[in-house]
């Protein structure tokens, strides 16, 4: 039979092993939570502000984050802007020529206001070049239809009217589609507006004036001295919308290539005698089918 002592000293033991971090999960009873688990939870639940400072750290670190990189995508340029940092070489031509046409327009735009270094010479600019406006064209043009007499006269002015409409319509929608402005940006007159010569490119009379000279030399007999002066009446219309302020230089080039182009097109689709006598009979309102 052990003794007593003995009984307190195992006891004892017991007790001190069961004191151990090891032995904790025996001293306490089960609860309600169910099970051996309950104090490990306790302790896990005792380490959770830790864990949740932890994640509001990470959490206030999350929006710093986000913020700045929101920050760095709106520090960002935009992907245009990046690509005009680095343009192509064809793009820096086309700026460069552009550049330079601009700089030689307004450095040519002498007569562009009263006040500018040739401002005494506008009107007579001006003047100039009204006679390459399209509506004193078609205007003049059915008056010397009115009163020709010869059926190769009203041929050739029958293709010439239709020739300047063509112009005017053609010119009127390539500067509607591309609306460009002057170098001075001039405000249209009233004459412009009726014309629907509105923007800069392409320049109207330089197209008119190469459209009309063309077709003068091609169809009408003239002498050496009235032929330079067409083509010298054609070059000083087409500058002076220059001088004026109204159109770069490229405006009054494209125009050129344009009215030379109206002519090629004109007489691919040139209109006989018979249908320019059908078509004045049925403007005149005295065509009469059945006789």
């Amino acid at each position: 039979m052990p003794s007593s002592y003995t009984v307190r000293s195992r006891a004892r033991e017991r007790n001190g092993v069961l004191s151990r971090p090891e032995f904790m999960s025996l001293n306490h009873q089960p609860g309600r939570g169910g099970g051996v688990g309950a104090p490990c939870e306790r302790r896990g639940s005792a380490r959770r502000p830790g864990q949740i400072k932890q994640q509001t750290s990470q959490q206030s670190e999350e929006p710093t984050e986000s913020g700045s990189k929101d920050r760095r995508e709106a520090g960002r340029m935009p992907e245009e802007d990046c690509m005009q940092l680095n343009p192509s070489f064809k793009g820096i031509a086309m700026n460069s020529l552009l550049a330079i046409d601009i700089c030689l327009s307004k450095r040519m735009g002498v007569c562009a206001c009263t006040s500018s270094s040739w401002g005494g010479c506008r009107s007579m600019v001006a003047l100039l070049a009204l006679t390459g406006h399209g509506i004193t064209w078609i205007v003049g043009t059915i008056v010397c239809l009115t009163r020709s007499n010869t059926l190769a006269g009203q041929e050739v002015l029958v293709n010439l009217l239709l020739a300047l409409i063509l112009d005017v319509m053609t010119v009127a929608g390539v500067q509607r589609l591309v609306k460009r402005r002057g170098p001075w940006e001039m405000t249209p007159g009233f004459l412009d507006y009726v014309a629907m010569d509105i923007y800069s490119f392409p320049a109207a009379h330089a197209s008119r004036a190469a459209m009309v000279s063309k077709f003068l030399l091609s169809h009408l007999v003239l002498a050496v001295p009235l032929r330079i002066l067409l083509v010298l009446w054609a070059f000083l219309v087409s500058l002076s919308q220059v001088l004026l302020g109204k159109h770069h230089l490229t405006d009054m080039v494209c125009g050129f290539a344009l009215g030379m182009l109206h002519f090629s097109l004109m007489e691919t689709v040139w209109l006989s005698s018979n249908t320019c006598q059908t078509l004045i009979s049925i403007s005149t309102l005295s065509w009469s089918p059945f006789y």
